[in-house]
């Protein structure tokens, strides 16, 4: 039991990261009666029920989970800065989405300050499925973290103790979600040139089950919309394929198809952390 929790009572979470998903997990957290401090220097204020902290180690002094979720790029110096800050045998959870080299850097970090680190894998979006997002979780937090996430309602399951494992996984789920989404989206631009389009989406509907249109119109939309952070997640996975020796001319097509869209005037723009 650390400060916080000690002085008030229940488990203390600490989330790094105020953009789409980590107010989210934080106001839906602070919804389910936990103790929530969250920060993001780049976002003013807090979501309902949520105490603001001014910074990364005020926000995870005493803390006994801390939830990261500042985008790939910021995860490592978010971990750098919140290490000294915590209690040893507390858990720090990245969300972030990253290849399984990356993770495993990130955990070894973590080991040396002998605190449990979790890879956490998101498997469903975040706006839609909100906390009921499914998670994938490995690493030496693996194991203290699944429990208590199936206790607040979180589905979560174990994907072994070795960090990089849930990431790895993702990866390779991405390669046939975005895959497929790539496939529709050449499917149905190109019925639309022909006058087909909606006999196109109601072909694809119907292959994909009951929620085929419901799918559809979600992949054709969020492709466009999120194009730019699933161009890198992308690229993190061609990456991942070429560590394991196997082909990826899908993955290739797929990163064209998003290029396309991220940049549809030949520039490239920086993603920012979500």
């Amino acid at each position: 039991m650390h400060g916080r929790e000690r002085e008030q009572g229940g488990t203390w979470i600490a989330v790094l990261g105020l953009g789409e998903a980590g107010s989210i997990y934080a106001e839906d957290l602070a919804g389910r009666g936990l103790r929530v401090t969250a920060t993001d220097p780049a976002v003013e204020g807090a979501p309902p029920g949520v105490v603001r902290a001014g910074s990364i180690r005020e926000a995870v002094a005493g803390a006994d989970l801390v939830l990261s979720l500042v985008g790939g790029q910021a995860a490592g110096p978010v971990l750098h800065e919140a290490l000294p800050a915590m209690e040893p045998g507390a858990v720090f959870a990245d969300l972030n989405t990253a290849g399984p080299d990356q993770k495993r850097r990130l955990a070894e970090q973590a080991a040396r300050r002998n605190v449990l680190f979790a890879d956490v894998a998101i498997l469903a979006p975040v706006p839609r499925n909100r906390i009921g997002a499914p998670l994938l979780i490995s690493g030496t937090g693996a194991a203290a973290l699944v429990p208590l996430f199936a206790g607040w309602g979180i589905p979560a399951s174990a994907a072994g103790s070795e960090a990089g494992a849930a990431a790895g996984l993702k990866l390779l789920r991405s390669v046939f979600m975005k895959g497929l989404a790539a496939t529709i989206l050449e499917a149905v631009t190109a019925a639309e040139a022909a006058g087909a389009k909606d006999w196109m989406t109601g072909q694809i509907a119907g292959e994909l089950g009951p929620s085929g249109p419901a799918l559809v119109a979600r992949m054709l939309e969020g492709t466009r919309v999120h194009a730019v952070r699933r161009e890198a997640e992308m690229s993190e996975a061609r990456a991942y394929l070429e560590s394991l020796g196997t082909p990826h001319p899908v993955t290739d097509a797929a990163i064209s198809w998003l290029q396309s869209l991220a940049h549809p005037h030949g520039g490239r723009v920086a993603d920012s952390p979500s």
